[in-house]
């Protein structure tokens, strides 16, 4: 756990009380804060109560007491409109914070020479698996890593700082809101497509909401930003003007416009570059191409990855670039960046292989909850027996209608099924309804079909429909591919 320093002997309202609130009210009071707690759920709170926290009703205290509010990302701070508590701050004069800014404040509390290295990784697809990515590279280096945030532990249950560790923290369009001093050493932005726009009052408001990453940028901090979209090329473009140190990753070009100043030095005398050599540069020149099975630098292959099983297609390539460059960044060599990236073993529900039955390969990809995700999916293979649906998101799959050709037949689930039929129309398509009939057809389909198949679970669509979260869905799909006595897949 990391205590949070600042208030100590002061009251903090913390609303909310799932896993990041009774975690934040441990580090406050770790601190020497006086941390009160509520929830709109009993549950919660009789938690907070076994624990032995002050659990006050916040819709009836007095909010002049407080010297803050510590927002669960989950309450909306701004859309639809502001959750009550918030409300009930802003009256008051409370700052309204959450526990991603707490950890930086911690941080920052620390002497100079005492802080350790923090990574942080937002954007709207691939951050969870750029995080494990780059967690897993910079352990195999024997570097002390901590992975936590919006994946897996809550950030203030990490590991106290010491000055050798590397904090990575994958943080949400929710947690960037209600930060203020956040300031990574390395901060990414993988990509921006339409997500989350209730909560954000639209496109705009998300997008500016992902650029707080940058907000409280050092001297010496590296940017690193996928340009494949509009929003990532204007916010790559601002921060070069701001004289930001940035990086630039792009999946559909490769990086041009000349070669840094600390690259000069390692270019051959034919003119071609040693990408062995290449590190990301202070002058704002720098840029790494992704494809699949490669990363480039100009015209030279920057890193071979057709044997990395664990990252295929062209977005794992483009996860790949950025977690080459953050370890670089951080001083990890070119030879030990790529042996980690080719001994990645994946993250579960994110294109992950999870059976073959005779010549079928089955490919969980549960997280894929809208067409962006999915569409990095259905590009990553010549054809497919593609399970989707679920409740889907606004939009549904009309944009992958490009990428139709590549499904040969479709299995339709949960409530966007019948919509989802009426816009696939002439591609072959059936409504499953439920995963296990969905699954079932479609190894029959792929079996008959003859020859290497696959069988896709990428469902461009929430869960909430049928199940808790991605994770139970892609067990369910899991479970339901084994049942039919496919093989496990080995791991990578």
């Amino acid at each position: 756990m990391i205590p949070v320093p600042g208030f100590e002997g002061r009251r903090v309202a913390v609303f909310g009380l799932g896993r990041s609130g009774i975690t934040t009210a441990r580090a406050l009071q770790a601190g020497g804060g006086v941390p009160v707690l509520w929830d709109d759920g009993v549950s919660g709170r009789m938690q907070a109560e076994a624990e032995g926290f002050v659990v006050e009703d916040l819709t009836r205290a007095d909010w002049s007491g407080f010297a803050a509010l510590v927002l669960s990302p989950g309450a909306p701070l701004t859309h639809p409109k502001p959750h009550w508590s918030v409300e009930r701050a802003h009256e008051a004069g409370v700052p309204v914070i959450g526990d991603v800014e707490l950890f930086a404040r911690a941080l920052a509390a620390l002497p100079q020479g005492q802080r350790p290295r923090v990574v942080a990784i937002t954007g709207t697809n691939g951050k969870s698996t750029t995080t494990a990515l780059i967690g897993w590279v910079l352990k195999q280096t024997g570097l002390s890593v901590h992975i936590g945030g919006n994946i897996g532990i809550g950030v203030l249950a990490l590991p106290e700082p010491t000055a050798d560790a590397v904090y990575v923290i994958e943080v949400s369009s929710y947690q960037l809101d209600l930060t203020t001093g956040f300031a990574p050493d390395v901060a990414i932005l993988t990509n921006v497509s339409p997500d989350h726009l209730d909560r954000h009052g639209g496109m705009e408001g998300y997008v500016a909401a992902k650029r707080r990453i940058f907000q409280a940028h050092g001297e010496g901090a590296l940017a690193l930003v996928g340009v494949d979209e509009e929003w990532g090329r204007k916010a790559a473009a601002d921060l070069r003007a701001q004289g930001r140190r940035v990086c630039t990753v792009s999946t559909s070009a490769h990086p041009r416009g000349g070669v840094d100043p600390e690259r000069a030095a390692s270019t051959t005398p034919t003119g071609g570059l040693q990408p062995k050599n290449w590190v990301p540069a202070s002058a704002g020149m720098s840029g790494i191409g992704a494809e699949p099975g490669a990363l480039i630098v100009e015209d030279a292959v920057l890193a071979d990855l057709t044997a990395a099983r664990s990252l295929p297609g062209r977005h794992n390539a483009q996860n790949a670039a950025f977690a080459y460059a953050t370890a670089r960044a951080l001083g990890v060599s070119h030879e030990a960046a790529v042996e980690g990236l080719l001994s990645f073993p994946g993250l579960s529900h994110r294109m992950e292989a999870v059976g073959r039955l005779g010549a079928v390969r089955f490919i969980n990809d549960s997280k894929a909850t809208n067409a962006d995700a999915a569409r990095q999916a259905l590009a990553s293979y010549p054809a497919v027996f593609w399970i989707a649906g679920g409740r889907a998101k606004e939009g549904g799959v009309e944009t992958l209608r490009d990428l139709f050709p590549r499904v040969t037949r479709a299995y339709l689930i949960g409530e966007a099924a019948d919509a989802f039929a009426v816009t696939l129309a002439d591609t072959p398509h059936v409504v499953a309804h439920t995963m296990e009939r969905a699954v079932e057809l479609a190894a029959a389909d792929a079996a008959a079909a003859g020859g290497e198949q696959v069988v896709l679970l990428s469902p461009a669509c929430a869960s909430f429909d049928q199940f808790p979260d991605f994770e139970v869905r892609g067990e369910a799909f899991r479970a339901a591919v084994l049942s039919l006595g496919a093989r496990p897949e080995p791991a990578a």
